[in-house]
């Protein structure tokens, strides 16, 4: 089962993490976003109901993404554009759209305010 682990990151966090990838340690699968607003941003409800209606299922078209979250094919053609511009999605030969991941791990930590 492949699993990514979304998170927050500084870039000198993503750095090390690449470097340790580079010395083959194993790091997992992340993607990261600079702060946690930037997450939530991206990753809005609907856009969620798409990682979990894609999750482990293969290549999609639009179409079939739609049907899968019964919502209209323009919308969820937005959400996939914005997913596919974050890296979360990717975009395969045939033109489908691959979320290539059977899990999804959220990891941040909400520190008190200064």
């Amino acid at each position: 089962m492949r699993t990514v682990t979304l998170g927050v990151s500084s870039i000198q966090d993503s750095q090390n993490q690449l470097a340790a990838a580079f010395r083959g340690e194993p790091v997992g699968e992340f993607l990261s976003f600079a702060t946690v607003e930037l997450l939530w941003k991206v990753l809005t409800t609907k856009r969620w109901a798409i990682l979990q209606a894609m999750a482990g299922q293969g290549e999609m078209t639009i179409r079939e993404i739609g049907r899968r979250v019964d919502r209209d094919v323009k919308a969820v053609h937005a959400d996939v554009q914005a997913l596919l511009l974050a890296g979360v999605l990717d975009r395969v030969a045939s033109g489908r759209v691959i979320f290539p991941y059977d899990a999804v791990r959220v990891d941040f930590t909400l520190r008190a305010a200064a």
